[in-house]
This record gives structure tokens, sequence and C-alpha cells, in this order.
């Protein structure tokens, strides 16, 4: 979706402020900025990084709040040609020194007000630090520098739950790529005012801003982690695209504003980073019966897998849906050979948003992004796609199905069990506002299963005993249950498995 004369997706945003210069860009409560502006704002930082000696291909690592002057300076950054690094704005010294090390990072752009929050600066081999505070909108760059399509325009450092983060790397065309298709199949108009709840750091949160750029449309960006504010948001910026993930989703459920009070301006609603229960489906159906409900699938080494129209949504709520445009998924078993109706296999995906690999680790790379063992005649050799770790079924109607990660999947007295397929059944009690399933080892058993919850208001965890034995054969029921007030989240608003497992 970037200009054709320069694959550059930076140029979206030039291309943006020269047809719709005074259009509103990004609300952030009673603050806007428009295209014009935040292109101009880009082309100050393209500029100071140029005067700051990075060159096309240097990384250059971001530390900010979400907001007008981060997307500013992911747009700048890309303009400049250099490849961006958004770090959130949750992270401590440790975690941003291994990403500044890691990636070789040319700059960091920060500010003031961001480095007061940690205890130290941090620091990376040859990484300047510049701070945005002492940047005057003067000199501005007037076009992004040329890009090659396949050139290196960002990397995302992944959460790290299992261990050190590690960098996916994307190209501008995986960029452009995933806005176009993203976009047509929700048919995004240039009219909507989309929702920003989650990080630049996380892609799916990146996603709403590519989005927008893409169609010309407006972000209303929300940081208050209040579900009663978020609704109070949604509302009076007569929001009408909203994504979240399933711990998000279900929160919302539990807020009397958005469950009970239908939000006549939302008109799509999407979810991904995460599978959203059936029972959960359904009551989001309820709450907002008017909005267009996406169930979706990606990972950051392709950007987006899949999505479920939602003409589907009522008849599969457990569905995960079918490949996106121009990608091709696939349901292999262990040797490679593909898997029949409704036989569980890991997910494969092929197509133009398969990442180029992961940054500075050849061996990582090597497992995950492999030669297709299905390829078609007269596909390139050099093709390679990406051995998702998820475990899936497809139907007889090409529907797909989740069945948790492969390194998730766990067997226990002499049964093989996916952790979702116990969750389904913890929300169907209507006790339970959120859950998530953890295998102990266990010499008897082989794995413990300890489910980690959060009761409904008026529920009891006696009740949702009860439930489960009536419900859950014996080898799939908890033998312990952890209640919390609210299950712990990462920044990016899933799930915190190692807090979980901490405690």
């Amino acid at each position: 979706m970037s200009d054709a004369s320069n694959p550059n997706f930076a140029s979206l945003l030039w291309r943006r402020a020269a047809e719709r210069p005074g259009h509103v860009a990004i609300a952030e409560r009673d603050t806007v900025t428009t295209y014009a502006q935040l292109k101009a704002r880009a082309g100050a930082v393209a500029a100071r990084l140029a005067a700051a000696s990075v060159r096309p291909g240097d990384r250059v690592a971001i530390f900010l709040e979400r907001g007008p002057e981060e997307a500013a300076v992911y747009f700048g950054t890309l303009a400049a040609g250099a490849v961006v690094i958004a770090m959130a704005d949750t992270l401590r010294p440790r975690q941003m020194e291994h990403v500044l090390h890691h990636s070789g990072a040319r700059a960091l752009l920060t500010t003031r007000d961001m480095l007061s929050r940690l205890p130290r600066t941090p620091e990376g081999p040859g990484t300047q630090t510049l701070l945005l505070d002492e940047l005057v909108d003067g000199e501005q760059l007037d076009t992004p520098v040329p890009r090659v399509g396949r050139d290196v325009a960002q990397i995302i450092y992944t959460s790290g739950s299992t261990g050190l983060p590690k960098g996916v790397t994307l190209c501008h065309d995986n960029i452009s790529t995933v806005t176009r298709i993203v976009v047509s199949y929700l048919e995004l108009k240039p009219e909507d005012r989309i929702a920003s709840l989650m990080p630049f750091s996380y892609v799916y949160g990146l996603n709403q801003l590519f989005c927008v750029v893409g169609i010309g449309a407006t972000l209303v960006v929300e940081r208050s982690p209040l579900e009663r504010s978020i609704v109070d948001t949604l509302r009076k910026q007569r929001v009408t695209v909203l994504a979240c993930v399933p711990p998000l989703w279900l929160r919302l459920l539990d807020t009397p504003s958005f469950r009970d009070q239908p939000l006549p301006d939302l008109r799509i609603l999407t979810n991904a980073g995460g599978r959203l229960p059936p029972s959960a489906v359904q009551r989001l159906r309820q709450a907002q019966p008017h909005a267009r409900l996406f169930l979706m699938y990606g990972m950051t080494e392709t950007l987006r897998g899949t999505y479920l129209d939602p003409t589907d949504v009522d008849r599969h709520p457990d569905s995960m849906g079918k490949a996106i445009p121009e990608s091709e998924i696939m349901v292999l078993r262990e040797d490679g050979t593909p898997c029949g109706p409704d036989e569980v296999g890991e997910l494969v995906q092929r197509g133009p948003t398969v990442a180029l690999g992961y940054w500075n680790d050849p061996e990582a790379t090597a497992r995950v992004f492999r030669p297709n063992p299905l390829r078609p005649p007269g596909t390139p050799d050099a093709e390679r796609v990406v051995f998702s770790g998820d475990m899936v079924r497809r139907d007889a109607e090409g529907f797909l199905y989740h069945h948790g990660r492969a390194d998730r999947m766990f067997k226990t007295l002499g049964y093989r069990v996916s952790p979702d397929e116990i969750t389904d059944v913890l929300y169907a009690s209507g006790r339970v506002r959120e859950a998530i399933i953890v295998p102990e080892q266990d010499d008897v058993r082989g794995t413990k299963i300890v489910a980690h919850v959060s009761l409904l208001n008026g529920s009891s965890l006696d009740q949702l005993v009860a439930f489960c034995k009536l419900e859950l054969p014996r080898h799939m029921q908890p033998v312990r249950y952890q209640v919390w007030p609210e299950l712990p989240r990462n920044p990016n608003g899933k799930h915190d498995m190692a807090a979980l497992t901490a405690r």
C-alpha cells in the first residue's frame, strides 16, 4: 500500500497528508493531530536523524508513550530509511539494553520525562540518545528516503515469556501488504474512527495505526486501563472500530456500560492475540449485536494469518476462520504431509506477509522459517514458510480451529490434553471472568492441571469446582484452583504466563 514509486511505507503518510491535510489523523482526549501536522512532525524527526548521522538501514529504538508523538517518530524513522524498533513504555533498563545490544541500535529516541521514570538511562554500544524535547519543527525531510520493498523496515521484539525476546524482522513489503489486506477484508472507510488501546510495540496494536494511515481514517488513543474510562472514550469519541485481545474483551463484558448499553457508532469488532472462548463470543454478540465481529488469528512472524467472516461467527463461534487473502494456511503432520479433515496438525503459513526471519539469529530462523514441504511447481526455491507451533484442525468446510500450542499440549493420566478445552468449560460455567490453565509436572499423573481463575462477582469457587466435576472427564479436571482478583497481564494486554507460574 506504499507509493509504487517508493516502497518506503512512510510514503503512505506523505500521500495522505497531500490528499487530506486537515483531516484528523489522531485524536487523544481534547487534542487532535491532522495528517498535515503528523507528516510535518515525522519529517522533522527524519531530518534530525539524518543530522545525527543515522543512515538508511541503521536501527533506531523508540521509547515513548503511545500517541501522536510516537506515531510521528515511527513514520519519521522509516522516512529516514532507518529500521524502527518500538519498545514498550513499561520496559526497564535491563530489558531495553538487551534490545539495544542485540539490534545494534544506532539511536534511541525518547524524552526527558520517559527517562525520568527509569532508575538509570539504558545504554547500548554505539547508541546515541536523542531527546525529542530538543526537536523543533524546523527543517523537514521533503520526501521519504527511497527503499526497496524487501529492505528491513522494522524489528519487533517478542514478549520473551519463554526466554529472551527474539527480533522478528519485517520488510516494507510485509507491512504494506498486510495493511492493504486488512483494510480490504474489514472494509474500512476514511470516515472510520479506530480505537487504539494496545501499544505500538505489539504488532496487533501497531496494526490499528497501519490501517488508519492506510485508509486515511482517524486513530482514537485511550491509555487508561480502566474499563469505564475506555467505554466513556468509545462513546464520546464515536469510535466505529474496536480491536481488543481476549483478556480485555472479558473485562469489558463485565462492565455494565459496555455489556448492557450498546454503543451505536460501533460497526466493527476484532479479536486477535489469543482465542476468545465461544461463550464470550456469544456474550459479545449480545452486548453489541449491531457490530460485525471478526475473529482473527496471527503471529508476529506473519502479522496476520486468518479471519472468520462475521456472517459465519454465530455458526462457528469456536473457529479462527480461513486464510487471509493472498496467503495459504497448511495443516501438516510431523512428517510434513498434509492432515485430513478434522485431523490436528501444525499450522504452517505461506504468503507475502511472512517475515524475513529473526534478527541476528540464524538458528532460530532455520527452526521456524523453513522451505515449503508442499512447494507447488514454479515456486521459487528461496520461498520460506512459517511453522507456527500452533496446533489446529480444518473441518470439511475449510474452517480452522485452534487446539493450543504444540509446546503447551500435555499428557495427563495417559491422555493428551489442550488447555483450551478446559478453559472453554470454565468460561461456560458462567462463574469465571478470566481463566488460564498452567500444567505442572507430577510423578503420578505425568502432568498436574492447575486452573488460574478470576471469579465473577457473586460466584464461589465451590460452584465452579462442582460445575467442572459434572462437565469435565476426570483426566481434564483441575487438581488445584488458584484464585486471583485479576489475572496478571503483560504490556500487550495478554495473560502473563511467567507471572502466573512465579506465584
